[in-house]
């Protein structure tokens, strides 16, 4: 039976958020829509999946603090946090969005309100809505240009917090594009009006062996500024493991031990097995500097832009090249919605950029994302599809 949703059977339902409209993307052919890593292992991560077994039994025999050192070891080191390393101050959960709701009660019990880049993910938005964080929108362009970082900041943020996305889902912006100093401006505007900081790493691994860009140990920076900060970080987007996935969150000294209550309030372990498996992943990523995931998406890019090359659906370089790709719609195209739904009733997902932009959803109908990570051959197909739709509907 075919269970393939019509366009009026999805949008007639009122989807209220991103996270829905990829839980019916999940049964369409052709799902551009959700970051998760769908893309096939690689020959050494097949390696790796073919060891399960192995990996399960040694999760048995050790210790969940062996399996956490471990993985939280593995992982700063390929990221090049040293500093976090030493600081024996970061959580472990098994979703991104269970660090940040640790992150959101903090706010919620300080009464903290937050300045939140804009665009973003729109599941941040929520998450910190729902717990009742009183939430402002603070535009990614004013990062832009580094010597206007602080001014720009010091005019529009108001809140008690200033909420990063960093590369920033779905533009692919870093502060990275600056070097030192673009963190060096946000810490000293931090530092100077008393601001805590939250920065989303999730993308993080995007930047890394990346002759454009230079992650370099963004941990020792926040811990020299003397900020308040939380920094989220994540496993989810990176590697092709069916999202048995690890989030860390790590906070300033200062506020540690309250985020910890919290956190311990949420949740024990992440599972040892989890954790072994991927420290496997990451020591192989390690191995090859990134280059089984980095493939993948540059391949993918590369076909999506080939494919939409002179079309409605103009491609926004990004700063770091992430997992996803960010298209504006451009006339005689009418709206990202109104192109989505087309594209639903042909059996293929994007994400209009409405959500993303969450404090005036009608500024994000200009976008939509497509995301990458997928099987570079069923990639190729749905971009086939995509632009014959597209080139139906400007006819």
């Amino acid at each position: 039976m075919n269970t393939t949703p019509t366009t009026t059977e999805v949008f007639s339902t009122g989807l209220v958020d991103l996270t829905q409209h990829e839980i019916q993307a999940l049964k369409t052919e052709f799902n551009l829509a959700d970051a998760h890593t769908h893309q096939r292992q690689s020959p050494s991560q097949r390696a790796i999946v073919a060891r399960l077994p192995q990996l399960w039994y040694e999760a048995e025999e050790g210790t969940q603090a062996d399996y956490e050192h471990r993985f939280t070891e593995a992982f700063f080191r390929l990221h090049g946090q040293h500093t976090a390393l030493t600081l024996n101050r970061t959580l472990l959960s098994y979703a991104a969005s269970i660090s940040t709701l640790v992150a959101a009660m903090y706010l919620k019990r300080h009464r903290m309100s937050v300045s939140l880049v804009e665009p973003c993910f729109d599941n941040l938005h929520d998450v910190l809505g729902n717990v009742g964080v009183p939430l402002y929108p603070v535009a990614e362009s004013l990062l832009d240009e580094v010597g206007s970082i602080y001014d720009n900041l010091a005019a529009h943020v108001r809140t008690d917090a200033l909420f990063l996305v960093d590369p920033n889902n779905p533009t692919g912006a870093t502060l990275l594009r600056h070097g030192r100093r673009g963190f060096e401006e946000v810490l000293r505007f931090c530092r100077d009006h008393d601001k805590l900081l939250l920065i989303d790493f999730c993308f993080a691994s995007f930047t890394l062996f990346d002759d454009t860009l230079e992650r370099f140990d963004i941990y020792e920076l926040l811990e020299d500024s003397g900020v308040t900060y939380i920094a989220l970080e994540d496993t989810g987007k990176t590697w092709p493991v069916q999202d048995a996935k690890c989030a860390l969150l790590t906070s300033s000294r200062d506020i540690w031990l309250d985020v910890y209550n919290i956190h311990t309030s949420v949740l024990l372990n992440v599972s040892p097995f989890v954790l072994n498996m991927l420290t496997q992943y990451i020591e192989d990523s390690a191995a090859d500097r990134m280059a089984s995931v980095r493939s993948v998406l540059d391949t993918n890019r590369d076909a999506a832009i080939r494919a939409l090359a002179g079309s409605p659906l103009s491609y926004q370089e990004p700063v770091a090249k992430v997992s996803v790709a960010w298209f504006r719609v451009l006339p005689p195209l009418s709206t990202a919605s109104r192109l989505q739904s087309v594209l639903a009733d042909d059996d293929l997902y994007v994400l209009p950029g409405r959500y993303f932009h969450w404090s005036e959803p009608s500024r994000g109908e200009e976008y939509v994302r497509v995301a990458l990570a997928r099987d570079p051959r069923m990639f190729a197909k749905a971009m086939t599809r995509l632009r014959a739709a597209v080139d139906a509907q400007v006819r």
